[in-house]
């Protein structure tokens, strides 16, 4: 018994199992939408569903009431540290935004700027950094692109993501923009989106058993593990081995989701049925998280780091930097502009060469276009955003002087030859997905990249672990490193002739070298003898591979995209490389052409060939 002078016993939060949380977003058309998908859906799934529409924020909504009339589950408006529960549906409250924390819902006030209120994207974002991979995401009808962002947060965090198919939505545009970030896991009109979601919510992926924790919920064997791996090498020439295994297992529980598998083995007879889910299997690996100036205070601190280089040494005829892990480009173009910017400030005009590697093609195909929502470009301010950016058909794209500065590059870092002679290297956000023993193979290739003193630029949890022999801190707080002088480890790994495509992490496998044999070959005959511009060509004359900076005597077409060295060659060069390409195929023997004149941003250049 409590004494009367004893505080009163406090209520204790029931325990209830974890289980997902689905996030709506909707805006024109959202209410018949909201109302198909609710009336469709069983009230016992076992999930929450919090519905978030564009509101006028100076009117009353009846949201809540309309849409009780469509679902026996309770519905209620959103208050102020709501606890979500269960088989509930939640709405959002005019003039608010929604937060999450440890399933308690918290009202955000509008921010008052001119752009558009990206409140679904907002709520995503956080159901995403709340839940992993108990958060779910379904854009319906509306106008826009609001929830496409927060759609790849999802699904980045290992969840499911669904958007409303555009012959079922009044206003096509946001679900439409949600499908072409590539992280849409269905596209269906909202009453098959309702029987979806009951089918899964009780799959082993989403229902974590009782007393267990969520890594033992995940597939496992390491015969079938093992052969998923063989399987990705095989159809992608990329070792996830040594890739951190949660994030690999996740991955593939979220495909067991997305396809009915129970268990592994499950999983395995379907990819053996359908030979194209390894490459859905690799996109889904390939986390893509990016955003232009991600943390700007660390962007800022590089800016005076680099000015400090220009200030303090004597610059060289170029500047030469090099993003691996690009993914989509904004990380590139981001220290591009810093770099440009700070040139310009201090007066002074290298050649720059900025490199993004990554190894999605499709991500390098969004990078080299160049082109951007206004919800990726919020940490852009207005001054950069009106110089370095043209805005076309409701999008952003970087300027033509940037995006030929900068060349994309398909290139897997734990095991292609490195690049050389760079002045910074920025690797941030990847190093965390791998284990440890491929973090510490990196040291060394990226002090073998770098000129001395120059800067390495890492992600806010990431280090340069043991390799303080190699690099030393300039900023720890920004994680900007300096190269430390020595020789570098790789010169002993060269000087015993190792294969490429063999892993920097001595890691040896069972694959076929025969591009990669082609690599090396090129890479020395280069490296040793000429270090010039230029592009590898087969013989129908198709680039394979860029070398230097080529944006003087190349450019894309206008068109349809091509790597075709002569739709690709600058006015007044098609017919020396014609001429010289044939020739030296015929004769099998060296060609030189000198004093070719060639046009360039509105003036004639002389070249050598």
């Amino acid at each position: 018994m409590n004494s009367a002078s004893d505080p009163p016993p406090k209520d204790k939060e029931p325990t209830i199992a974890p289980f997902p949380i689905v996030g709506v977003g909707a805006s024109a058309g959202g209410l018949e939408a909201f109302s198909k998908l609710l009336g469709a859906l069983p009230i016992d799934t076992g999930m929450a569903f919090v519905l978030v529409q564009h509101l006028e924020p100076s009117h009353k909504s009846h949201l809540t009431e309309l849409l009780s009339r469509a679902t026996a589950m309770p519905v209620r408006e959103v208050g102020e540290r709501m606890r979500i529960e269960p088989n509930h549906v939640y709405v959002i409250p005019p003039n608010a935004e929604l937060g999450l924390a440890e399933r308690v819902l918290h009202l955000v006030p509008r921010s008052v700027h001119s752009g558009p209120h990206l409140t679904i994207d907002a709520f995503f974002q956080a159901l995403a950094g709340s839940e992993g991979r108990l958060a779910i995401g379904v854009v319906l009808s509306g106008t826009g692109s609001d929830g496409s962002q927060g759609i790849r947060a999802i699904k980045n965090a290992y969840g499911l993501t669904f958007a409303q198919d555009e012959g079922s939505a009044q206003y096509p545009s946001m679900p439409r923009n949600a499908v072409t970030t590539g992280a849409v896991d269905y596209v269906l009109p909202p009453a098959q989106i309702a029987a979806e979601l009951a089918r899964i919510s009780h799959h082993r992926y989403l229902v974590l058993p009782s007393g267990k924790s969520d890594d033992e919920s995940l597939p496992d064997g390491e015969a079938g593990l093992n052969q998923i791996l063989s399987l990705l090498l095989r159809a992608t020439g990329v070792d996830f081995r040594h890739y951190k295994q949660t994030t690999f297992r996740r991955r593939i529980g979220r495909r067991m989701l997305v396809h009915r598998s129970e268990d592994l083995r499950d999983y395995l007879a379907y990819v053996g049925e359908h030979p194209d889910e390894v490459q859905e299997l690799y996109k889904d690996l390939l986390i893509n998280v990016t955003s232009f100036f991600r943390d700007p205070e660390a962007f800022a601190a590089l800016e005076n780091k680099v000015s400090a280089i220009v200030k303090n040494e004597d610059i060289k005829s170029s500047f030469r930097v090099w993003a691996p892990a690009c993914s989509t480009g904004e990380e590139l173009y981001s220290l591009a502009i810093s770099v440009l910017d700070v040139f310009e400030r201090d007066g002074i005009r290298p050649t720059v060469q900025f490199f993004g590697t990554d190894i999605s093609d499709r991500a390098l195909q969004v990078a080299r276009g160049g082109m951007y929502t206004e919800h990726s470009l919020q940490n852009v301010s207005a001054q950069r955003l009106s110089r370095h950016f043209r805005k076309v058909d409701g999008k952003y794209q970087i300027n033509k002087g940037i995006r030929e500065s900068c060349i994309f590059a398909r290139h897997d870092v734990t095991r292609d030859t490195p690049f050389s002679h760079l002045d910074l290297i920025s690797c941030r956000n990847m190093l965390i997905y791998l284990e440890p023993v491929l973090q510490k193979s990196l040291m060394p290739i990226f002090h073998y990249a770098l000129n001395p003193s120059r800067l390495l630029f890492l992600g806010s949890a990431e280090t340069i672990g043991s390799a303080t022999d190699l690099f030393i801190p300039v900023d720890s707080t920004h994680k900007i490193f300096s190269r430390k002088p020595g020789p570098s480890r790789l010169i002993q790994a060269f000087a015993n002739g190792r294969q490429a495509g063999e892993p920097w992490a001595q890691v040896q496998i069972e694959t076929s070298i025969g591009n990669l044999e082609l690599e090396k070959l090129v890479d020395r005959v280069i490296q040793t003898r000429y270090a010039l511009d230029c592009v590898v060509i087969d013989q129908n004359l198709e680039i394979r591979q860029f070398r230097g900076h080529t944006g003087f005597y190349l450019e894309p077409p206008a068109g349809r995209a091509t790597h075709h060295l002569l739709r690709m060659a600058r006015t007044g060069l098609e017919y020396a490389l014609r001429e010289t390409t044939s020739r030296a195929q015929q004769q099998n023997q060296f060609i030189e052409r000198r004093g070719i004149r060639i046009e360039h941003a509105g003036a004639e250049r002389i070249i050598d060939l």
